[in-house]
């Protein structure tokens, strides 16, 4: 099954609460909430206040994306806050099994995100452990870059890896109707797409071609 996932990053946030319901009424499965810390990625976006906000207006599945340093420190200020899911990189954990742990003990989905540059074969002590596997096909930190299609080969082997768990393969770098049909090619499932989605003259016709890939 594929989901669609629009990413706030993209969003007019002067008009943040019509543009949730616009995607939801749009045919959105989840939203995706980019942290961003200044440190880990050279960015920053918003906190844990505003993922709290917007839950009260929608009822999507909150998929939230850390991109900070030690997210073990941050996770006291967001288990609160609405979140269905959240990911953390692999490359910003020093104690990854406690981040897991402290997720599973709140009942709150566990994500791993590798950048570009990190095998996916780090991911593998943790397979039982995790439902989400997010690839990056851009260097994390700002939106609107362009899709790497050398990620697909690494797309691909970790399908392959995760075949036997029921874990969800997410991509975020650059998809639009084009690019995520190459990597569901290669065994994606969740799309996050942010100015495809949000700059587009018509957000509904968006969300629909990338469910239509699970159709074909």
């Amino acid at each position: 099954m594929i989901l669609v996932a629009p990413s706030l990053l993209a969003a007019d946030y002067g008009r943040l609460h019509q543009q949730i319901n616009m995607v939801e009424n749009a045919g959105a499965d989840w939203l995706h909430f980019d942290i961003m810390d200044g440190h880990f990625v050279p960015n920053l976006s918003y906190g844990a206040d505003m993922v709290r906000q917007m839950r009260t207006n929608s009822s999507l599945f909150f998929d939230v994306h850390l991109m900070v340093e030690e997210p073990l420190n941050f996770l006291p200020m967001f288990e609160h806050c609405g979140a269905d899911q959240i990911t953390v990189h692999y490359e910003a954990c020093s104690d990854l099994p406690a981040v897991i742990s402290y997720l599973r003990q709140r009942h709150i989905k566990v994500g791993i995100s590798v950048k570009p540059q990190t095998s996916e074969e780090v991911l593998q002590p943790f397979l039982h452990d995790i439902d989400n596997v997010l690839i990056m096909t851009v260097e994390p930190g700002f939106g609107g870059q362009q899709f790497m299609p050398d990620m697909l080969p690494k797309i691909k082997r970790t399908a392959q890896m995760i075949a036997e768990h029921k874990i969800t393969l997410e991509v975020d770098g650059g998809i639009n109707p084009q690019t995520a049909e190459l990597c569901f090619e290669n065994g994606a499932d969740v799309f996050v797409a942010g100015n495809a989605i949000f700059k587009a003259q018509n957000p509904a016709e968006i969300i629909r071609q990338l469910h239509q890939l699970g159709e074909k």
